[in-house]
């Protein structure tokens, strides 16, 4: 598995907003998970697309 996407998947990675708080994600490449750092919360990227559901999220310190 690829930790790092293509220049066309990370604009979209780029674009997305916390589901929570409205706020920015980061990429953590070596875990595949958007972060929000507002929410405490990684969102994991399976294949290639973004689980934005609180419930596939797992809370970060």
């Amino acid at each position: 598995m690829t930790t790092t996407p293509p220049a066309h998947d990370r604009r979209m990675l780029e674009a997305l907003i916390c589901p929570v708080t409205q706020g920015p994600l980061t990429w953590d490449a070596e875990r595949a998970e958007l972060v929000s750092s507002m929410a405490k919360l990684a969102f994991p990227v399976r294949d290639g697309i973004p689980i934005m559901l609180v419930s596939e999220a797992r809370a970060v310190d």
